[in-house]
């Protein structure tokens, strides 16, 4: 109950499927999505083993709560070797891609092996086959979606595809579902697009059962009402989804910008959740069309957006004219902030792209603005961009590189590298600002200083969802903490990692943690599954999943080295704002983090610690 108790084997070198029943006790110790589906990762491959090489697999997992009535339960993860980092990948998608696996019938479906020729996956409930996509190779995220729907005359099919940059090797390629619901983040897409796989469709109709009806429903109930009472998730979100964040976390002075050299941008306003909501003065419309709902969402953070048709990016292509998904916090930031563009309209075009080819916006900003400082100090020239101008604050630019990045062509091809691989290319590693390889989110560690030790402990590389202190420090949940103190930061990143692990692997948005803390998840996950799951053992199957990632990493050859952040940001002040003089203090932060996890001085787990864990 609650788990489906089949798994999806796909052997695309073999070009086999077959079910196979799920290991239970797995399932008892990790629950599932992200932790089971971690699990399976690495009992089946070698730590070690080539992102891009047919012996890594591609895992889409879902958790017991996924397609029930649990508020957000739409949720799916995929997990791999990721091909950005060369670390453990998963990453975490909604819309409607997620329900509609898990009433197919099947919690994960295992990918392996590499298609001999392009591909894609049809699953209707309990039946599976692998079709020819060599129509569909060469074209987006877009048309692959509605052709596979044309060609099995459903609308109702459920499509998680990649678009060119995922074919063509694009370092940071994400998997789209629904049009514009990505699992975004360290170059899964790119695995996905190495296997010659290019879309997994899905049609379920078999429904999703529970261990205790009626204690699920209310305690389903229950964590609704939380939500709808709480003034984030009740309120903020729906209103003006992540962007509500922008000139919140501008002034705070935690805001990167134009590659973290700055910590504030004076164009935040321009492009935050009320430039989005006011009228253009061109035609009188909002970007803003509406906001949007995933599967069993009671937040509807998603933001719709229509574009002003006589903007130069998209004056002469149609094709942009409709409404689509429109910016979240993150992507305006990273195609915004981070590159001193202030043109909502620019940074809606290359949002849009980024679904469309298939790119996670966050890497795919930070390597243009890593590009443009690079061209700002003399290290690249138009030579090396085909002419184009990188500088901070060029629409221009923002836009061209979207277009040749989203197709792998000329100067995109770099961009494609990522920032860590494109400024080593270019002689300044200095200017690539991320951890392990995957570049920083939204926020400057110097303004909020438990994002540091977020993003060098974080085992998927810098990532804000692993950790999300920015709701302490900033915020004030589930307390009030100091964002320019080091105190305490140690406890407050841990147990925010454990919980976010429980969370993610219950197949739910970590969203809900603004309002609901595990004693609102615990019940919903007791009642849905066999096992009795207490806060406190949701608590410890959270730690165990973060031990077992690290685990993976160790074998794959990360060091405590790999737990730092840039340069920029432990020796260069802050230069404005409330974190002005201020650095990171990542050197007090970590010993004190490893103590607490139970690690030895070098980041490495105990015997202790993993006897205690079961690992």
């Amino acid at each position: 109950m609650g788990w489906a108790g089949k798994i999806l084997r796909v052997n695309l070198t073999a070009g086999t499927i077959k079910s196979e029943p799920l290991n239970m006790d797995w399932a008892q110790k990790y629950l599932g999505s992200r932790g089971l589906g971690t699990k399976y990762l690495v009992e089946e491959i070698d730590p070690k083993v080539d992102p891009l090489s047919p012996d890594n697999k591609i895992i889409y997992a879902t958790g017991p709560l996924t397609g029930t009535m649990a508020s957000t339960g739409g949720r799916y993860t995929v997990i791999t070797k990721g091909a950005l980092t060369n670390a453990i990948a998963c990453s975490n998608s909604g819309g409607f891609f997620g329900n509609e696996l898990k009433n197919a019938g099947w919690d994960m479906i295992i990918v392996e092996g590499k298609s001999p020729t392009p591909v894609y996956l049809y699953v209707e409930n309990g039946e599976a086959k692998l079709l020819p996509a060599d129509d569909l190779w060469g074209t987006t995220v877009w048309h692959t979606e509605e052709a596979i729907k044309a060609r099995h005359q459903d609308p109702q099919i459920r499509v998680s595809s990649i678009g060119v940059a995922g074919e063509k090797g694009v370092k940071y390629a994400c998997i789209v579902n629904d049009l514009h619901r990505a699992a975004g983040r360290s170059g899964v897409g790119t695995v996905m697009g190495s296997k010659n796989l290019k879309a997994v469709a899905l049609r379920g109709t078999l429904g999703v059962k529970v261990r205790d009806f009626p204690a699920f429903l209310k305690a389903a109930e229950a964590g609704k009402a939380v939500l709808s009472g709480n003034a984030v998730t009740g309120q903020g979100l729906p209103t003006y989804g992540t962007q509500v964040l922008m000139n919140v976390i501008n002034e705070t002075g935690a805001m990167p910008t134009r590659n973290h050299r700055d910590v504030q941008f004076e164009g935040a306003r321009a492009i935050s959740a009320e430039a989005m909501a006011e009228k253009r003065p061109s035609d009188g419309k909002p970007n803003l069309v509406k906001n949007a709902a995933c599967f069993g969402c009671t937040i509807a953070c998603g933001r719709i957006s229509q574009m002003d048709k006589t903007h130069f990016s998209v004056a002469n292509k149609p094709e942009y004219w409709g409404a689509s998904g429109g910016l979240e916090y993150e992507a305006a930031w990273a195609l915004g902030s981070n590159t001193g563009v202030d043109d909502l309209e620019a940074l809606t075009y290359a949002n849009f792209i980024c679904n469309e080819q298939g790119m996670d916006p966050i890497s795919f900003g930070a390597t243009v603005s890593a590009a443009m400082e690079l061209f700002e100090t003399g290290a690249i020239t138009t030579r090396e961009t085909g002419g184009i101008e990188f500088r901070f604050g060029s629409a221009e630019a923002l836009v061209k590189a979207a277009e040749l990045t989203g197709k792998a062509e000329g100067f995109g091809v770099d961009l494609g590298l990522g920032s860590k691989r494109l400024c080593e290319k270019y002689g300044h590693p200095e200017f690539h600002m991320g951890v392990k390889g995957q570049e920083f989110p939204a926020y400057d560690s110097r303004g909020i200083q438990g994002m540091g030790l977020t993003y060098a402990t974080s085992n998927r590389g810098a990532c804000h969802l692993r950790s999300y202190t920015v709701a302490s420090e900033i915020l004030g949940i589930p307390e009030k903490t100091d964002p320019l103190a080091t105190d305490g930061k140690a406890g407050l990143v841990k147990a925010f990692q454990d919980a976010t692990a429980a969370f993610d692997a219950a197949g739910i948005c970590i969203f809900t943690s603004f309002a609901w803390t595990l004693q609102d998840v615990a019940p919903q996950v007791d009642a849905a599954i066999e096992g009795g799951w207490s806060v406190e053992r949701m608590v410890e199957t959270g730690e165990r999943i973060w031990n077992l990632e690290r685990q993976f990493n160790l074998a794959a050859g990360f060091t405590a080295k790999d737990d730092t952040l840039p340069k920029r940001l432990l020796t260069e002040p802050a230069k404005t704002g409330p974190a002005k003089g201020l650095t990171n203090g990542l050197a007090k932060m970590l010993p004190e983090y490893y103590e607490l996890r139970g690690w030895t001085p070098d980041g490495v787990p105990t015997n202790e610690t993993l006897a205690r864990l079961a690992l």
